[in-house]
């Protein structure tokens, strides 16, 4: 049996669902806007639907929670009952995403082993989380996977594959694989298209993931901290939870052999960060209610005469300030880690702005202070998780909402 971290799964697909209908966007995203998930659910209807397996964030806390919570279990057993999917077993997806901007993402689905990565701050696992996981956002998503007879990944893996050996062989091959679905994704989320990679396919990617995991150390060489093979970019909390769900099982299984236990692993979608299709864009601070020439008067301490240029703006006035490299692999940990520490002894409140123009027009106000920041390289993302624990609390994004990623494939975890 293949015994890397990213393995193929018995992976289910609908046989004959309207996909459009079936497809649905991350949960986490839209968490403001109800009207989105009522457009979703109006367009769905009764017919077979991930709608009908998740909870959106946006109704986490309701009064009718753990009642939705029952329904979705029971939706996904009779899903089953009823002969709802095809398996396609012991097999990865390979899959483009077509975005708003008319560039495909490519991914592979498959299963991670839970057991190789760990989610807290200074994890010296294989896979480990990109920022900081907030636990307490752990135990709404036990209460719906608990329970849950299959799962629905929307959670995106990352590699660091600078020489393209690792999905982009697949991609290659496409034309001679079965495709498994092409169609639009609702609510102007793009196309997506999926082949089965099976059988030498899927042995050829085994192979060369084996021997990418085998010298993986030699690509940090020289840096601090223990290297690492994959990153979660998206759907950490998600993973977090696949995780901690099976620590439960564990635990109430003392000295039972669990390692070929469905729980133990976890549906995902591996993407490379040097896809040209995947772009990380910088989210910028901004400081209301505080004493701008107090803060940056403070803020000398963080500087160096070289390092990571940031430009400030406040009121009518800007300039820049060079933080020191020694603190962080990254100009955005420099920053957030004074951010951290002024902001519990002075006034201020943060957010977090993704738009140039709207981060310098909220500098305007009074009292208002506003750091426009560097884009971050993609060879920094996991420099920057091996040599500091963890990046900073909302680092970078990849992409916009609409580009996150859709439950589509499932697997059975009990």
């Amino acid at each position: 049996m293949n015994k890397n971290i990213f393995q193929p799964a018995d992976i289910l697909l609908p046989k004959d669902a309207d996909m459009e209908k079936w497809a649905v966007i991350a949960c986490d995203q839209f968490t403001s806007d109800q009207a989105y998930w009522d457009r979703v659910r109006e367009k769905a209807g009764d017919a077979p639907s991930t709608i009908h397996l998740i909870l959106p964030e946006a109704e986490l806390g309701s009064a009718g929670e753990a009642a939705h919570i029952e329904e979705i279990n029971r939706t996904m057993a009779e899903y089953l009952e009823k002969g709802i999917f095809a398996t396609y077993p012991d097999s990865y997806v390979y899959v483009e995403r077509t975005l708003e901007n008319g560039t495909i993402r490519k991914g592979l689905i498959g299963m991670v082993d839970l057991d190789a990565y760990d989610y807290n701050f200074g994890s010296t696992s294989q896979i480990r989380a990109t920022e900081k996981t907030v636990a307490e956002r752990i135990p709404p998503r036990q209460r719906v996977r608990r329970n849950a007879p299959i799962e629905l990944p929307h959670i995106l893996m990352l590699c660091d594959d600078h020489e393209k050996k690792l999905i982009e062989p697949v991609a290659a091959k496409k034309e001679g694989m079965k495709k498994l679905y092409d169609f639009d994704l609702m609510e102007g989320g793009g196309r997506i298209r999926g082949w089965l990679v099976a059988d030498e396919d899927a042995r050829a990617f085994d192979a060369a993931l084996t021997e990418y995991c085998a010298h993986v150390d030699e690509k940090y060489e020289g840096l601090r901290g223990v290297p690492m093979v994959f990153a979660v970019g998206d759907g950490n909390h998600s993973l977090a939870t696949a995780k901690s769900c099976y620590e439960e099982l564990k635990a109430a299984h003392p000295g039972e052999d669990l390692s070929d236990h469905p729980a133990r692993y976890a549906l995902v979608e591996l993407e490379n960060i040097h896809d040209e299709a995947q772009v990380f864009e910088p989210i910028h601070r901004v400081i209301v209610n505080t004493e701008p020439e107090k803060m940056l008067a403070a803020l000398q301490e963080y500087c160096a005469p070289e390092g990571f240029t940031v430009r400030w703006y406040s009121g009518e006035k800007t300039g820049t300030v060079t933080l020191d490299p020694a603190r962080s692999e990254l100009a955005v940990g420099v920053l957030q880690g004074f951010l951290d520490t002024y902001l519990k002894a002075n006034p201020g409140e943060i957010d977090y702005i993704h738009d140039d123009d709207a981060l310098i027009a909220l500098a305007r106000q009074d009292k208002a202070i506003g750091f426009l920041l560097p884009a971050m390289e993609k060879s920094q993302l996991f420099r920057g998780v091996i040599r500091d624990g963890a990046l900073p609390r909302k680092t970078f994004s990849m992409g916009h909402s609409r580009e996150k990623r859709y439950y589509l494939e499932g697997r059975k975890i009990k």
